[in-house]
């Protein structure tokens, strides 16, 4: 009922997970990850117990296939299962009971577990492998997990339709205010078309949740000052932090007013001619 794609980044800092399926919000119950540790999908169907057993084995020091038979040995449902693990050094897993809805399978490689039951055949996988395979050297794990997830849509996916799809990316300290590992987890739970879906959450979530990169820093002169303020209160607020705080840019706006995301300025700046 589901393809999924459990990868580690080429650096060695970040796990994710992608999963799309005909099943109201798939991300519920397929996807976990923790940083320095792995990450983990269980799907057909489903042992949500596998997320926190699994997790806690590779936290131990096992590897994802040491992980991987641990739970398929102390569970009587092995032949109905399908999961994939990819550990912290990158060493992959990936299982398929014998008993998964046709067509079901996947395939591994280093820092990548691709699977998938009930599809539209081997070229789901297959596709979704060439796409994770062209997209070496993409620094960005979510990107590379999304265009992974689009070609296996793109090839037919789950046969039996669309439903739902989720994202989930960690790394050391990458959540809101570096106070946990999250750095992507957004879930596409009942839509027409949930990997497009998907995608635009994608880019909602670099806009408003990861910071500016020193390029995307616009410095703020006296002249930019000025303009800013005319903007926002032309909006209706007494200062620019007013509207910062407003719509959520506080990580794309320097604290202090000395520099604006370019991204941000151009909205604000459109807002502005809209008002």
């Amino acid at each position: 009922m589901t393809f999924s794609i459990v990868a580690r980044s080429e650096d060695g800092e970040s796990w994710g997970v992608a999963v799309a399926s005909k099943f109201l919000a798939v991300g519920a119950a397929v996807p976990a990850a923790v940083a320095g540790v792995g990450a983990i999908a269980t799907q057909a169907d489903a042992n949500v117990a596998y997320k926190g057993l699994a997790l806690s084995h590779l936290d131990e020091g096992a590897t994802a296939p040491v992980a991987l038979q641990r739970l398929l040995e102390e569970d009587d449902g092995r032949d109905h299962r399908q999961v994939g693990i990819v550990d912290l050094d990158g060493t992959a897993a990936s299982h398929t009971g014998a008993e998964c809805f046709d067509w079901a399978g996947g395939r591994t490689d280093d820092g990548v577990a691709i699977q998938g039951n009930i599809l539209a055949g081997p070229e789901v996988v297959d596709e979704m492998y060439g796409a994770w395979s062209r997209s070496a050297g993409e620094p960005d794990l979510a990107r590379r997990l999304l265009a992974a997830l689009a070609a296996g849509d793109a090839a037919g996916g789950d046969k039996r339709g669309r439903q739902s799809a989720a994202l989930l990316v960690v790394r050391d300290e990458a959540g809101y205010g570096g106070h946990d590992d999250i750095a992507v987890d957004l879930r596409v739970d009942d839509h027409a078309d949930p990997v497009a879906e998907l995608a635009r959450l994608l880019d909602l979530n670099d806009l408003y949740l990861t910071a500016s990169t020193e390029d995307e820093k616009v410095s703020v002169d006296a002249d930019l000052a000025a303009e800013l303020q005319a903007a926002v209160e032309h909006l209706g607020h007494p200062d620019l932090a007013s509207w910062v705080g407003t719509e959520n840019f506080e990580m794309r706006v320097a604290g202090d007013g000395s520099w604006i995301d370019q991204e941000v300025l151009a909205r604000l700046r459109a807002a502005r001619a809209e008002a």
